[in-house]
């Protein structure tokens, strides 16, 4: 079973969280998710710091990151993590390819 961190902006958090079930309980993916504040509680550059940290170390853990690019947005974050997971040899997936494919 391939492990796959999801990356993409937090405007897409309500498409991450279906696309991340659909990942996992259709495709057989282990899926590794960002942490959502859904209840928009108030956070720190602490706060933020580690998040970010938690969520190189998911990418760390592995096979690869599937990019959500709606639109074809990719913020400057998700930019990074995607340089970050091509530094580390991961591969890299990208949900526009694959709803062009049919995939979706």
């Amino acid at each position: 079973m391939k492990t796959i961190t999801i990356c993409g902006s937090m405007r897409f958090s309500a498409e991450m969280q279906t696309i991340a079930f659909e990942l996992e309980a259709v495709r057989g993916y282990n899926v590794l998710q960002c942490t959502y504040n859904a209840a928009d509680l108030p956070v720190n550059v602490q706060m933020l710091d580690r998040l970010e940290a938690a969520h190189l170390r998911k990418i760390q853990l592995s096979d690869a990151i599937y990019v959500v690019d709606i639109g074809g947005y990719i913020g400057q974050s998700v930019t990074k993590e995607i340089q970050y997971a091509q530094a580390l040899g991961k591969e890299i997936l990208y949900y526009s390819e694959e709803k062009q494919s049919g995939l979706w």
